[in-house]
């Protein structure tokens, strides 16, 4: 009885005919053919607002550095976090650097001139 479970182990080992199924990793990805293309369309109307809100928020933030740089400062700061939001990445990030230096200055250098 031992030696038919050991010629079992051997041969168990020794067989090379595996029937195995592929990993995910290695298939070609299914493509959903029902997709809803109003939730592609809606992502693209929200990407195009990012950029104008992003733009406005850089703009504020120009403008805060040559009159009234707290108001339109944290104006332009918070209009470029929420470009950053929508989706203006870049535009949002300059908006607030601009923005930031801009009430740096008016509250800590500009006080003495």
């Amino acid at each position: 009885m031992d030696e038919e479970k050991k010629d079992i182990e051997e041969n168990q080992y020794k067989n090379t005919d595996h029937k195995e199924e592929t990993a995910a990793e290695i298939a070609a990805p299914v493509l959903d053919d029902h997709e809803d293309h109003t939730v592609r369309k809606r992502d693209d109307e929200e990407e195009n607002s990012g950029n104008y809100i992003g733009i406005a928020a850089l703009v504020l933030s120009i403008i805060s550095l040559f009159t009234m740089p707290i108001l339109f400062g944290a104006a332009g700061i918070i209009v470029g976090l929420m470009a950053r939001r929508r989706g203006a990445e870049s535009l949002g990030i300059w908006a607030i650097g601009i923005g930031a230096v801009s009430v740096v200055m008016g509250l800590f250098v500009l006080p003495f001139f």
